[in-house]
């Protein structure tokens, strides 16, 4: 999907940030997949609205560079730049514009699903990681669709997300085939504190899944989302994420 072409930058950050307490959650997983060396330079790949970037920045004293091939999400990104070790920059996972041998760590969220050649990202992750050094990607699969919390109320999302999701194997074989060691694991993020707060995320238009259902389906989707929420007011809603680690 082009973001460029989509209203979705306008509401990215309304609909995915989950607050301080998810990215400290996310800080912690990271450091735990990249091991004891030194992380001097971070590749935060399709870094959208620069969601992780500062706390990579923070939580390693590293010099962040964010890459994304949508100059809108990049545009929304630099308005909330406050750390002078984070930049941006225009770039695409299939040619990676950094050096080879030239990072220590490579994040990357939610983005397999958008790369139009992921073994080719899999060879430009592997060219510019540095020997010994880890990647880390936070993604869905389509084994964890049933635990996606709006597919119960957006049936029409189901068919889209059984096509735009990989399954476990198909990521471990792309990235195998680049010459990593892949090991993976599943970590469980709280995204709202009640049915209603994630409502109003869902309504941001933030997801690049519901944003391809017609008004109607999204509609009658809101209405049972909603519904949902005035009958479970106190309970937090809770999320899967499939978490993959490529060592070099």
């Amino acid at each position: 999907m082009d973001y460029d072409l989509t209203d979705i930058p306008d509401g990215y950050d309304r609909g995915r940030d989950h607050g301080p307490e998810v990215l400290e959650l996310w800080m912690k997983v990271v450091a735990s997949c990249a091991g004891e060396q030194r992380i001097n330079t971070i590749l935060d790949l399709g870094c959208g609205t620069g969601r992780f970037s500062e706390s990579l920045a923070a939580h390693f004293d590293a010099e962040v560079v964010g890459i994304d091939p949508s100059q809108k999400m990049l545009d929304q990104a630099r308005t909330k730049l406050r750390d002078r070790r984070v930049r941006y920059q225009l770039g695409r996972g299939e040619a990676i514009p950094l050096a080879n041998d030239s990072v220590d760590l490579i994040f990357m969220s939610m983005t397999f699903h958008h790369f139009e050649d992921p073994t080719l990202v899999a060879r430009e992750c592997r060219r510019v990681l540095r020997d010994g050094s880890a990647a880390v990607m936070r993604t869905g699969t389509r084994e964890r669709i049933p635990s996606i919390p709006y597919v119960e109320f957006f049936a029409a999302s189901l068919p889209i997300l059984e096509d735009y999701l990989p399954t476990v194997t198909f990521v471990r074989e792309v990235f195998e085939s680049a010459g990593f060691n892949v090991s993976c694991d599943i970590v469980i993020q709280k995204i709202a504190s009640d049915w209603t707060a994630y409502a109003e995320k869902v309504a941001a238009g933030a997801d690049s899944v519901l944003v391809q259902l017609s008004p109607s389906d999204f509609q009658a989707g809101m209405d049972a989302l909603r519904d949902h929420a005035a009958r479970v007011p106190d309970m937090a809603v809770i999320e899967p994420i499939d978490v993959f680690v490529f060592r070099s």
